[in-house]
């Protein structure tokens, strides 16, 4: 059976807590209490302003990030895109990826001259681990002249063989914007389906798969569909082509968070990594979000604590082999100005 969890106003903490930057958390299956927050996350939370100050540093968090690192001391939020486009614009000479280690290498792409910390090292992705740089050569060789599409959860060596980078949010448009009938489009899989069904460009693919978003499947959306009618169905692109045909939209986190924030439904299912929804009932609280929760394990690696740690120490640090800087950001850049 499948386990359903419900968040709306019902899981929304007490509105009279008060920490450094945010007064509204929300917690799985019940609410935070005022206790609860100051014995887990108050001192850190505290710490990692103050360290933000001392060490002149920036916290960059994705949406999957938990509500207390989401919604305390992250600084600059977003799906991979945002994140990237922002990393271009930073002034402070410190930043913090609350994210995984494709992201920050991303960040440190862009902004080589700065100190870019990933709080756990081993906070990585199943896609970025799916290929390699051999296997891209490999499907080069096969299809010669094919312009290679690198979706931004890969590693710097496989995006320094790739002619441009996309993220889920603009791989329809970066794809389309090649004028081409044919493209190699890698890592995941699903994505790239879901993008060949919707531009009719003929894709070659590699068969690596988001671990998190490859678990749901249409029965699934088809039982919470007829046990909480009327409910509004968002899929996130690395999902199935099956899963997403059978919901009602499919975005990328900016684009859920853009939907939700736009149309408020009564009542979302959000097929995506389980922190999204948490965050987005926190912000919309009017809204039901209904759904699974799984987890992605690499994000989870990053805690109050481990950004602290970070800051304190600053270390972890990202560091980018200098053979591979100049292609790879040219693929991350390229991406940028379309």
């Amino acid at each position: 059976m499948t386990r359903v969890i419900l968040f709306g106003t019902d899981s929304m903490l007490r509105d009279d807590m008060t920490n450094p930057s945010t007064d509204r958390f929300l917690a799985m299956d019940g609410a935070i209490s005022r206790e609860k927050w100051e014995e887990d996350f108050a001192d850190d939370a505290a710490a990692i302003q103050r360290l933000k100050k001392e060490r002149n540093a920036v916290i960059l968090a994705h949406n999957y990030q938990t509500p207390e690192i989401f919604l305390s001391v992250a600084d600059i939020k977003g799906d991979s895109l945002a994140l990237a486009r922002e990393a271009q614009t930073l002034k402070e000479q410190v930043v913090v990826m609350a994210g995984v280690h494709f992201m920050a290498e991303t960040v440190k792409l862009l902004n080589p001259e700065k100190t870019v910390l990933i709080p756990d090292l081993k906070a990585g992705c199943s896609l970025a681990e799916g290929i390699t740089v051999e296997n891209v050569r490999a499907l080069k060789e096969a299809h010669p002249g094919v312009p290679v599409v690198t979706y931004v959860n890969s590693t710097v060596a496989v995006k320094a063989e790739t002619d441009i980078c996309c993220t889920s949010g603009n791989a329809r448009k970066i794809v389309q914007s090649l004028g081409v009938p044919e493209v190699i489009m890698i890592p995941d899989e699903n994505l790239a389906r879901n993008i060949e069904k919707e531009t009719g460009i003929k894709m070659y693919t590699w068969p690596a798969y988001c671990e998190v978003h490859r678990e749901f499947t249409p029965a699934e959306i088809e039982d919470y569909r007829r046990k909480f009618a009327p409910v509004t169905v968002i899929a996130h692109p690395e999902c199935s082509p099956e899963v997403v045909a059978a919901s009602d939209m499919s975005g990328s986190t900016a684009e859920m968070l853009r939907y939700v924030a736009e149309k408020q439904p009564e009542r979302v299912l959000l097929i995506t990594e389980c922190s999204m929804t948490r965050n987005l009932a926190a912000l919309y609280p009017k809204t039901h979000f209904i759904g699974p929760c799984n987890f992605c394990p690499h994000m989870k690696r990053i805690t109050l604590k481990k950004i602290r740690h970070a800051l304190e120490t600053l270390s972890p640090e990202v560091t980018i082999d200098p053979a591979l800087q100049a292609p790879a950001r040219r693929a991350v850049e390229r991406m940028l100005q379309v």
